[in-house]
Formats: structure tokens, sequence, C-alpha cells
């Protein structure tokens, strides 16, 4: 499809009907098409920022969307983990659908085959300038990677324009950033190895020199140092190339700040993942020890100055007014997730899913009800709460909705639009919903069902409640939203429905109208 043409009077006349019954919709008609900024937090639960009712930490910038747009507290990332999470909200399809979507090592494929249709892709089909800045965790290039020369394909092969990346985790190798096709600032005379496999011999391993960490692993993590810390796989080479943790936040955001300046004069969509609040937590020093609750606190503290940063930039280059701003996490929150760093000691009572059961790695809603909020100051009355049920794979349909994208049969298989709920126009979302952790698990209005599920009821290394088990569970979430009566023998037509239910979407291949 073309790209959206501001002086074609065809497309013109789309825009204006498309807005026409909105609030501010002339305003927003004469600026053209919204800009879009999704901030992508990691590891950050509902209850994690003051907005959700946090009281011992405090976050005002992230309050500030949430004050001056929607708050939701229905909505969920697509999975209880990071890479299928992004796999989904990228491609509109649910990852579970997907095998090799589960968490990736950082020397692993891209998953997301070029293409296929994507979120970046439609937007810039229609006119959009696209740039993806910090985690990425989708895999790269096609095979083995060389890190010393072009990697490809990448975000530019998917539809972004711009690429400014952490390639997989903080916690992982390598531990490098990646402009568009290549390691930031390489070495050829000292080229770069990874290994998820065998060790490099000669380099000191975290379980083998644990003399040379400033940080302790609590499980795993214990191959490569870098920066005093140790990882997981092994790398040699690169030490020009080496991000220093400490920096990481400011490094991101500046490019992040950055890519709206350059795109000021035009469309622009954003995406914006911070490596904030995923391990190893070591926030720079302006926030250490700010939060009394440990790094896990002091990088909550850190994230919202990124966003703060964000807020402060759209404000300054007078594009505050017509930027669509959409704020959420990957999965729900962990607290002790492979570094001893005092997050657990520390944590008090402070309550990182709100009032959730469960966490990251959880069937419970802990692991997927994860902050959600919406700013438009043209188009979204602020102050506004929604209960409608929503999911960050919806966003790829409404935002072709709002962009006057016609998806194809093949685009965006699982992803609803619902627009007008995003914008707080209606308070109905989508009708159903498959939350994705160890079991899948159905909503459907007032009910959720969870499929019954192997494997241990606690995570022994992180202590999350994960919410396994043999038989089928259902809950009353109006009743018992923290999930602590099971009433599927009280229901047992309800829990043969909605597992026909789920049956029937697993074997489906869309279940997008």
């Amino acid at each position: 499809m073309p790209a959206w043409n501001p002086t074609c009077p065809v497309d013109r006349r789309r825009f204006l009907a498309a807005l026409a019954s909105a609030p501010g919709a002339l305003r927003a008609a004469e600026q053209g098409p919204p800009n879009i900024v999704l901030i992508y937090a990691d590891d950050l639960g509902y209850g994690d920022v003051s907005a959700n009712g946090a009281r011992r930490i405090r976050t005002p910038n992230i309050d500030r969307i949430a004050r001056e747009g929607v708050r939701f507290t229905h909505a969920h990332s697509p999975s209880a983990t990071c890479t299928p999470s992004r796999y989904a909200l990228l491609t509109g399809e649910y990852a579970w659908r997907r095998p090799g979507t589960a968490v990736l090592p950082g020397d692993a494929r891209l998953i997301i085959e070029p293409g296929r249709p994507t979120l970046p892709a439609m937007l810039k089909d229609r006119g959009y300038r696209t740039g993806v800045v910090g985690k990425w965790h989708l895999g790269l290039g096609a095979g083995e990677v060389d890190w010393n020369g072009d990697i490809r394909p990448g975000p530019l092969e998917i539809g972004f324009d711009y690429a400014f990346l952490i390639p997989a985790t903080g916690d992982r190798v390598p531990c490098v950033y990646m402009e568009n096709h290549r390691v930031v600032n390489p070495d050829p005379a000292d080229p770069i190895r990874v290994s998820y496999s065998t060790p490099f011999p000669g380099e000191p391993l975290g379980r083998t020199h644990p003399q040379l960490l400033r940080m302790h692993p609590s499980h795993g993590h214990d191959m490569a140092i870098v920066n005093g810390i140790s990882r997981i796989g092994y790398m040699t080479g690169g030490r020009k190339a080496l991000w220093k943790d400490e920096d990481m936040a400011g490094v991101i955001t500046a490019k992040a700040v950055q890519f709206l300046e350059r795109h000021r004069r035009e469309p622009f969509f954003l995406y914006f993942s911070t490596h904030d609040i995923h391990v190893p937590r070591v926030p720079h020093p302006r926030f250490a020890g700010r939060s009394g609750m440990g790094p896990r606190g002091d990088a909550i503290l850190e994230l919202d100055w990124s966003v703060g940063e964000i807020l402060g930039a759209l404000d300054r280059l007078g594009l505050a007014r017509n930027t669509l701003l959409i704020f959420s996490s990957d999965n729900g929150p962990v607290v002790d997730d492979g570094y001893r760093d005092q997050a657990v000691e520390k944590l008090g009572d402070h309550r990182p899913a709100g009032p959730w059961r469960g966490g990251k790695y959880s069937n419970f809603e802990g692991g997927t009800r994860v902050p959600f909020f919406v700013r438009w100051p043209d188009r979204v009355k602020s102050g506004a709460e929604s209960g409608a049920l929503a999911s960050q794979i919806d966003l790829f349909a409404s935002l072709a909705s709002l962009a006057g994208a016609r998806l194809g049969a093949a685009a965006a298989p699982d992803s609803f639009d619902i627009l007008p709920a995003l914008l707080g126009e209606s308070k109905q979302g989508r009708q159903h919903l498959v939350e994705h952790a160890g079991s899948l698990s159905l909503i459907v209005g007032r009910w959720k069902y969870v499929a019954p599920g192997k494997g241990a009821r606690i995570n022994q290394n992180t202590n999350t409640e994960l919410g396994n088990d043999p038989a089928p569970q259902l809950y009353d979430l109006d009743r018992d939203p923290g999930e602590r009566s099971n009433v599927a023998p009280q229901h047992p037509d309800r829990v043969r429905e909605m597992a026909a239910q789920l049956a029937k979407i697993r074997q489906a291949a869309r279940t997008r109208p």
C-alpha cells in the first residue's frame, strides 16, 4: 500500500473521515497523522509504578503518562516472558503458535522472517519513519553470526529504518551495542567471538574466578565476565566495543531522543525498548542507593528518568500534542532473577505485581497483567481509567486502523482492532485473550481458565508461583482477582466450554476476524 501523502486529496479525506467523530479531530487532522512512541520496559510489574498504587517508590514521569491519558487495569503482555512477548507485539501473532519463539540465547538467528507483515513495516508503508532503540532479543542473522562484519537480516529487514540495539539481554553475551547492521566501535585487531556451548581457553568465568566479580550470581549467570559481572554464554574479544552497564540507560535514551530530533518534521514510529529493570541491575551512580530498595528499586528510578527524557524531548520539540505515546512492559515482575543484588532483602512491603498473584514465568495474572498507559493530548481525554481487556498484540491491528492501512489475510493473525478502547472512547476491548506462560490460559469476560499443566508449582530460583496444576483451574476474576480460589469443581460445564474454546483457538491459524 502506498505511503500516506498529505498533499493527496484522497488520503487527506480518508484521514479526516477517520477522525471526524473524535474530540480534537479538526486539530489532529490539520497536523496530519500522529507520531507514535512505544516505550517498552523490561520485567516491570503492574505494582512497580506509583500510578498503579506503589507507595515505597515514586515514578512521576511514568505517572504523568497515566495522568494525562488512559490508565488500563486489564491490559496484558502477550506472554509471561520477554522474547515471545516481543515477537507477538511486532507480528500480531501469538508466539505459542510458532516453535522457536521461546526465550532466546544471544546468538540465535532472527525469528521474524523478512517479508512477513510486521507492525513497523505496516507503518513504514503508511509514510512513517520507523526506529527501534534498546533491547532486541529476537535473534539476528540467518545462522552463525560473524559479529565482526555486517549482521543481517535484522530489524532493518523487517520494517525498521533505523536500529540501535542491545542484541539480546543485559545478562547475555555479546555485551556490545549494534547500530543498524554492525557492532558499534569494533576493533579488527580484537575480533569478537561468541559461543553458547564451549568456553574460550584462557577467558575467566564467573564460576571459576568469583574473585573478579563485583556482583555475584544467585543461580546461573556464571559464564563470561564483562564489567565485573558474569553473564550467560561465553565471549572473547571486542574489548573496545563492550558496554558499561552503568551507562546503558543513558546511551540508549540519548539515541532515542536523537531519533525524535532527526524525524521531528515527518511522522515517526519509535519503539524504545529499555533494559531497565532487567538483570543485571547496575544503575548509574546518580540513581544508586536512592530508592532504599536496592538496585532493583534504583533501576525503577532510572527507568522513570528515561521516560522523563522522552517526555521532555517531545515537549521541547513541540511534538507532544500530536504524539500517541504508549507505555508498557514485556511481562510481569521478578525479584531475584539470577544475581545477588539485595532485591529480595530490601523489598519490604512493596508488591511488584500489585494485587495480582504470580509474576514473570507465571500462569497467574501477575505474569502478563502489566502497566499500560496511553497518552495522546490531541485525541485522548486525560485522567481516564479503563478496565477494557487489551493486549499488546492488538497494537498491530489498532495502529493499522489509525494509520488507514488495510491488513491482508496473512497479517496480524491474532491482533484485534481495539483502537476506540485504546483511545479511551470505548469501554469494550477484545472479547477473549489467550495468556501464555507454562500453560495457556483463556480469559472470557470475568472468567479465566488455566489449562492443565506439568512442572513445578514454584520456580525455586526466582520463588515465583507458576500456577502449574495437572487439573484444570477456573477463576472468577471479578470476585477473586487474586486467583486464590479455584472454582473449577463447582463449574464443570464452564470448564468444558472454555477448554473447548481454547482448543479451537489453538487449532485455528488465526483469531482476528
